[in-house]
Formats: structure tokens, C-alpha cells, sequence
């Protein structure tokens, strides 16, 4: 239960202190004077997204702290003892920070949380339902929701998800292996070609530098051939003067002289040995003039096989000398592509089981959900008739789809039908109630939802809206009643809902300096009078109102 809420430079508010009480509690003020500030502030405090424009200009931050007692909830103390943040057993704090520039800090019992901790906590703590409530009814997974709510089956919802991520899970892997098959067998494809081309080029390790010396060669065959008998007829084959007829010469003409000079004959033996070499290096330049041949039938073999290795190297963006290398390179590329078409066929059987596990657990939530229909829909429709809606009907409608998209939802449909008028047919809500029923079919459902939730604080912000005369005295009586076994805390603007109230406060605003404060007091007996009074006629108030409020407010003692 809600105890006790301290703001400090939030939105309006400048400093609040309040004291909450068990029961119905009621908030009423002025139009514009921020009713809502409490509930906004609570809203931060357990976990909702802070915003810098929270922080009260002028101010470094936003301080707000909540006050609950949770001596008689379980599950909020069992939350503490695991996240080792108890203090108090009887009470739990929770406090946030926001600062200016939008940052925030959240703490539980003086210890830094995380504000999915808050929020987690939170829902142990109480349950927030807004004054657009009514329009979420006309969803179908919002109405799915409510009655999931109000069946309790977690354990089915539990294990009817878990089927479901298991069946998704499968699914992914199929579509993933599918698209991994798709590329491998593109891929497969493509170096099966790649490799049946290189094979049918059969390029050889070395060949490439082979053919380029000999592509070389060929192509300069009549320039060797001429200038190789060129220097074979200066070296010893000339008419004129030779290089060898010089150098035999030379030596004879030594060799005298050593005879006169054995000094020289070193020279002599020299030249001899040169004469010899020169006559070595003519018969190799005969041999290879005699043996030398032009054949551009070969140069041109060369020449297409050169151009082809140069192209497949291009292709295979590799260098020419690479190409042998790169061939046996995508051979084994190709011999270690396994296409797992075992586990494809294998991911079948097994979608197949999760399947129909996931459908049979659809199927046991489906029945459960019917069996809760139909104890919401006579409720529901028991409530209307209170809310003076006594022609009213309500059935929810369920529908198994068996064929229907799998979700962690189960395969039901759901839609909420009612008539409100005699012999009008049963219709979706969202095509026969109007403003004020669809509030007051909202509320009833949100009541009747929150008596079988053990949620201690209940809070309804404005979900009266539409609301007036008779059904609003209804309402009251409504909230009012669930208040005796849960805290309720009602934002309202009809004086029959405040007088309903066990406790009640009053926001008004005041502006000073320039600057807007918003206050929150807590009524006296004749404060809620007052204020009851001014609900009933605004600024007008008379004796007979006064009389009036106080009759209202007795009504309920």
C-alpha cells in the first residue's frame, strides 16, 4: 500500500509532501491545476522513462520518493530478499532523480537501481489505469490481454510462449540453413566452372615462365639469327680481317718476343688460350645459326596460350605465375563446400513436433480462456446493469484458429460484443458503444480485473470521463467498494465519485513572482464539503449546495 509521496521540483510542483490511507481516496481540483501531478510523479518513481522537461525550471533536478508498506505482500518482499535490497520488512522506499539534462538515477531502500529494477518491483506494488483506457478496450490484443488477466493462467501463457520461441527458433535455423544451402549451392556452381575452365586450360607448374621465355625467343628469331652471323664472321668466318686471325697474330708475334723475353711468355700462353676460346665460341655461334629457325606456326600456339593465361588470370584477378596455385586453391575450396542437406531434412521432422507441441498448448490455453470468457462476460455484463446500463449484454467472442499465423499469444481471436438496447443484435464494441458506455464498460472490466489481481494500490485517472448523473453515483459506489479490500486512488471531476471517497485531497494552483506552484492538501470534513460543493455548482456555491455536498458525502458514511 501506497503510504507516502515526496516531490521536489517536478513539472509545477515545488516541494509535496503527502500521507496516503487504505480505502478510496479521491483527487479533485481546478482544470488545469495538474490532478495528475501525483500520479505522473509515481509514474517516474516506479520506472517510466524520464524526460528533462520533468525538472522544474530553474531547478538542478527532479527528487521524488514513494513510501509503501509491504508488510502484507509477499511477492514484493521475496523481490527485495533476491536483489538483496531489503531494509524494513514493514516498509520499501523507492526514489528517483532526474536531473536536468534528462539523465536519472533510481534507488530502493538508499540503494542504485537500474529502472527496469523499479519497474519490475513496481508491479508488485500497484497497477495504474489511465483516462484513455477505454479507448485501448476497442484493441483485440488489449482485450486478450484483460481477459488473460483475469483468467490467471500464467502457467499456460508460460508454456504456450515457450512452445512458440522453440517453434521460432526452428524456423530461423530452417531459414538460415535454406539461405546458407542457397549460397553454398551458387558458390558450388560457380567454382565447379571456375575449375572445369582451368582444367580444360591445364596450365602446368612453371609452364607460364616457359612459354614466356620461349613466346620471346620466337618473337625475335630473325633478329638473333642476323646478329649471331654477324658476330660469327667478325669472330672467324669473315673474308677480311678476323677477331681469331687478330688474336693468332698477336700470340705468334709474343711468342718471338718471349723467345728473347721469357717474361712474355705468360702474355703468349694467354693469347694462345684466347685464339682457342674464340674458336670454342665460333663453332657454338655455327652450331647455334645452323640450328636456329623461324616457325610462326609455333609463335602463334604461343602466342594464343600466352593471351588465354593472361585472360584467366585477369578473370580470376590473380597474376599469370598465380594461376596454377589459384587452380588448386578453388579445387579445394570446392572439395570442402558441404551442402548439410541431412539436417534440412531433419529441421522438417522437428518443425513438425514443435508444431504440434505449440498447437496443444495453444489448445489448453484456448479452453481456458473460454471457461474464463464466459465467467468475465455474465460479471461484466452484471456490472453494466450497475453502471445504469440496464439493457445491457456482454459475451466475449473466442475463436480457435488452428490455421491461424502462430504467435506467442496462442491462435485465439477475440472480440468483445455487446448490445445495449433491447433487441439491438450482439456487435463488436467498437461498433455500438458510444463514448460514455465504452467508459463505463472500461471501468467495470478494470474493477472486475483488479479484484482478481493482487495488486494492494489501485489508481484510475480520470476513467469516469463521460460520465455523469446517476452512473456516476454508481461509479462511486463501485470504486468505492473495491476500496474496502484494495487502496484505490481516483483522479475525478464529479463530486458523486469524490463523495464516494474515504479520503480526499485537493490540487490547486497559485502563481507568485511570475512562477506557478501546484499544492496538494489534504481535506477536513467540511474541506471536503467545500469541495464537493464547489464540483456541484462551481463558483456559485450556496447554502442549499453546502446542503447538498454534505448529503452526498453522509450518503456514503
Amino acid at each position: 500500500m501506497l503510504s507516502g509521496l515526496t516531490i521536489s521540483n517536478f513539472a509545477i510542483v515545488s516541494e509535496l509532501e503527502t500521507q496516503w490511507h487504505a480505502g478510496m481516496t479521491a483527487i479533485t481540483g481546478e482544470t488545469g491545476a495538474g490532478k495528475s501531478i501525483a500520479i505522473d510523479a509515481l509514474s517516474l518513481c516506479l520506472g517510466e522513462r524520464a524526460d528533462a522537461a520533468a525538472v522544474r525550471p530553474g531547478a538542478k533536478q527532479a527528487d521524488i520518493s514513494a513510501r509503501f508498506d509491504i508488510s502484507r505482500l509477499p511477492k514484493a518482499q521475496q523481490f527485495l530478499q533476491e536483489h538483496m535490497l531489503e531494509a524494513d520488512e514493514q516498509e520499501c522506499l523507492l526514489r528517483r532523480v532526474v536531473a536536468k539534462n534528462g539523465r536519472s538515477k533510481s534507488y530502493i531502500n538508499g540503494i542504485s537501481v537500474t529502472a527496469a529494477q523499479l519497474k519490475e518491483l513496481g508491479q508488485h506494488l500497484l497497477s495504474i489505469h489511465g483516462q484513455h483506457a477505454h479507448q485501448l478496450l476497442l484493441k483485440n490484443d488489449h482485450q486478450l490481454q484483460l481477459l488473460d488477466g483475469y483468467a490467471g493462467h500464467k502457467s499456460l501463457l508460460e508454456n504456450t510462449a515457450k512452445s512458440f520461441s522453440q517453434y521460432q527458433k526452428l524456423q530461423l535455423e530452417l531459414r538460415e540453413l535454406e539461405a546458407k544451402h542457397a549460397q553454398q549451392q551458387a558458390q558450388k556452381q560457380l567454382l565447379e566452372y571456375q575449375v572445369a575452365e582451368l582444367d580444360e586450360f591445364a596450365l602446368e607448374d612453371g609452364e607460364y615462365e616457359q612459354i614466356e621465355v620461349e613466346h620471346n625467343r620466337l618473337s625475335h628469331a630473325q633478329h638473333l639469327l642476323e646478329g649471331s652471323q654477324q658476330q660469327l664472321y667478325a669472330l672467324y668466318e669473315g673474308d677480311e680481317q678476323t677477331i681469331n686471325g687478330a688474336l693468332q697474330h698477336s700470340a705468334i708475334a709474343i711468342s718471338e718476343l718471349a723467345a728473347i723475353d721469357p717474361s712474355l711468355e705468360g702474355i703468349a700462353a694467354m693469347l694462345n688460350d684466347a685464339c682457342v676460346q674464340v674458336e670454342e665460341a665460333s663453332r657454338e655461334l655455327r652450331g647455334y645459326c645452323d640450328s636456329a629457325e623461324l616457325d610462326p606456326e609455333r609463335l602463334a600456339q604461343l602466342d594464343e596460350r600466352l593471351g588465354t593465361a593472361i585472360t584467366l588470370a585477369r578473370k580470376h584477378m590473380v597474376e599469370p605465375k598465380a594461376l596454377v596455385a589459384h587452380h588448386l586453391q578453388i579445387k579445394t575450396d570446392l572439395e570442402a563446400i558441404c551442402v548439410d542437406d541431412q539436417r534440412l531434412a531433419q529441421l522438417d521432422d522437428e518443425i513438425a513436433e514443435a508444431l504440434n507441441e505449440y498447437q496443444q498448448c495453444c489448445e489448453l490455453l484456448s479452453a481456458s480462456r473460454r471457461e474464463a470468457a464466459q465467467e468475465l462476460s455474465e460479471l461484466i455484463g452484471a456490472s453494466m446493469h450497475e453502471l445504469s446500463m440496464e439493457n445491457g449484454r456482454f459475451a466475449i467472442a473466442l475463436d480457435f484458429d488452428s490455421a491461424r499465423t502462430p504467435s506467442r499469444l496462442g491462435l485465439d481471436r477475440i472480440e468483445f460484443l455487446v448490445s445495449t438496447n433491447p433487441g439491438q443484435p450482439m456487435q463488436a464494441l467498437s461498433k455500438v458503444a458510444s463514448g460514455g458506455e465504452l467508459s463505463r464498460i472500461s471501468l467495470a472490466i478494470q474493477v472486475i480485473i483488479a479484484q482478481r489481481v493482487t495488486t494492494p494500490t489501485l489508481i484510475f485517472d480520470e476513467v469516469d470521463v463521460g460520465i455523469s448523473g446517476p452512473t456516476a453515483a454508481a461509479v462511486g459506489k463501485l470504486l468505492r467498494r473495491l476500496g474496502q479490500s484494495t487502496q484505490v486512488i481516483c483522479v475525478t471531476h464529479l463530486p458523486q465519485v469524490a463523495s464516494s471517497a474515504m479520503n480526499q485531497f485537493f490540487v490547486g494552483k497559485q502563481v507568485a513572482n511570475d512562477e506557478t506552484f501546484t499544492q496538494m492538501l489534504a481535506l477536513n470534513k467540511q474541506g471536503r464539503v467545500d469541495e464537493i460543493a464547489r464540483l456541484l455548482a462551481g463558483d456559485n456555491i450556496s447554502k442549499t449546495t453546502l446542503a447538498n455536498a454534505r448529503e452526498l458525502i453522509a450518503a456514503h458514511a
